[in-house]
């Protein structure tokens, strides 16, 4: 007959094997699905401990659920008519009284099995516990990793360092935002305070054109970040910036290639600043500046050369600016360079750099034609000319006005094959040019110790083509420049003259085969 069927009995097996250790296959003496049990237990504590982050995959805990109500369910079915021996609390060895009742019999049992199942309950818990821990430690990694990368770009320019400042603004903004409630996201605002301190570092130091991108992108955190973690940091940059742009822009006035860059840091802090100190400084101090070297050409205590370079570079950033409010600015710059080409010739003139004085003045003299110093720069030019032939043209700079009183008639003649420019400095200085003479031809010359004297322009008066030079008395310097293809030894030849008050002056000018003039 089979045994009788007890639910209480089932009731207490079902419970022990949800405690996850089959407890209730053992006390059935089931070993093989008590061993079943403690390796899916196992299991379970292999892939959940230690606690993680992401905690145990949702699969494998729903997996778990079912294999546990599937053993209760089990441990029932077999424990409700298996026959037990079980006894009371506090009975002695003998006999079990046939009028002990079955719950009392069980109650013990009963219970260790509720408090039994608490221990999985407790167990859930207790990982929970460690797994929010171990999320908190983990933000809290992540954090000191921002930080490192911050501290790694101390020291560099914010270039070189923007991509380490962006990955841990990154983990800043996800930290306060998606994780606010955490232990690190409550320190963000704290450190996105010191990461600006950290990279508008280059500002603290006045190294005010490398601070410039740094304030830039400080400026637009706002639109970035999180407001509410910008605690005291929106709007903190603005005035950092325009002083940096103010600074940056100004020191390179003048500097070789920072032109364009002085240009972009000016009109950018007139664009995004117009109403700041700073903004409203930048036209009386570009103004200042050419005063400023104006003066070192005007003074000459400077090299007005390197000087007038200088104001080139600064003219052009000028250029860059608004012209309605640097019109003025621009004009004194103007008339700074025409005063700088000129002085720059002069002093090339004296330092005996005759090639680069001839190039300066004349191109002076086609730049600035209607300047009161034209006529000036072109009489130096031709000086200059003259002397990179005949050293002692250069002795002295050609006066910048002729002078009063009277003047003797010097008439030059062209007794040669080829054109002939003429120039001459002393008193006065200048050029003329003389048509080629349609029948003449070069004078067989000769190094003979007797060989007679060249008779040049012997001939009929109208015969040549002629010029007539005014001239004031003094020492004057020739230069004869003539296509050296025609037959003479030289294309240039050098002479003196001195110009008597009272007398007339005739100059033929002629070729030889081998010498002339």
């Amino acid at each position: 007959m089979p045994p009788e069927s007890n639910p209480a009995q089932a009731v207490l097996v079902g419970l022990l094997n949800l405690s996850c250790l089959g407890l209730g296959y053992v006390l059935l003496k089931q070993w093989r699905a008590a061993a079943v049990c403690w390796v899916a237990t196992a299991a379970l504590l292999l892939i959940a401990l230690p606690a993680d982050v992401d905690g145990v995959p949702v699969g494998v805990l729903a997996g778990y659920a079912v294999f546990l109500l599937a053993a209760a369910a089990d441990g029932a079915r077999r424990g409700l008519r298996a026959p037990l021996a079980l006894r009371s609390a506090g009975a002695t060895s003998g006999p079990t009284s046939a009028s002990t009742p079955a719950g009392r019999r069980l109650a013990l049992p009963l219970a260790l099995a509720v408090v039994l199942l608490v221990v999985p309950v407790g167990g859930s818990v207790a990982y929970g516990v460690a797994r929010d821990e171990a999320v908190e430690q983990s933000l809290l990694d992540r954090l000191a990793a921002a930080d490192a990368l911050v501290k790694s770009g101390e020291g560099q320019s914010f270039t070189s360092s923007e991509h380490s400042y962006g990955q841990a603004l990154a983990a800043y903004q996800d930290l306060g935002t998606r994780h606010a409630g955490s232990r690190a996201g409550r320190l963000v605002p704290d450190r996105l305070a010191a990461y600006w301190t950290s990279v508008s570092s280059a500002y603290e130091k006045k190294r005010y054109c490398d601070a410039v991108p740094a304030l830039k992108h400080l400026r637009a955190l706002p639109d970035t970040v999180d407001r509410a973690l910008l605690t005291g940091l929106v709007g903190k940059a603005d005035d950092p910036l325009a002083h940096s742009w103010y600074e940056c822009g100004i020191a390179g006035l003048g500097a070789a290639g920072t032109e364009t860059t002085a240009g972009d840091h000016l009109n950018a802090l007139l664009t995004t600043f117009p109403q700041s100190s700073y903004a409203r400084q930048v036209e009386p101090t570009v103004r200042e500046s050419i005063r400023t070297k104006a003066a070192g050409i005007t003074g000459g205590s400077t090299d007005p050369c390197a000087v007038v370079v200088e104001l080139r570079r600064l003219s052009t950033t000028v250029d860059l600016l608004p012209r309605a409010t640097f019109a003025g600015a621009s004009r004194d710059a103007g008339r700074a360079i025409e005063n700088g080409d000129f002085a720059c010739g002069v002093k090339e003139f004296k330092d005996k750099s005759y090639t680069d004085a001839i190039q300066t003045m004349t191109e002076f003299a086609e730049k600035y034609p209607n300047s009161s110093k034209a006529a000036h720069a072109r009489s130096i030019a031709i000086a200059a000319e003259i002397a990179d032939e005949e050293p002692a043209a250069g002795r002295q700079l050609p006066p910048a006005k002729a002078p009063g009183g009277s003047r003797m008639v010097m008439v030059v003649s062209n007794d040669g094959p080829g054109e002939v420019e003429l120039l001459y400095t002393g008193p006065v200085t200048g050029r003329v040019t003389l048509k080629a003479c349609g029948t003449c031809k070069a004078y067989r010359g000769s190094l003979a110790l007797n060989a007679p004297k060249i008779k040049a322009c012997s001939g009929p008066s109208s015969t040549y083509p002629k010029t007539t030079l005014l001239l004031p008395a003094g020492n004057y310097h020739f230069l004869q420049k003539r296509d050296s293809s025609i037959g003479s030894s030289a294309a240039d030849k050098a002479s003196t003259s001195k110009i008597e008050p009272g007398y007339s002056y005739t100059n033929c000018l002629y070729v030889t085969s081998g010498f002339g003039f």
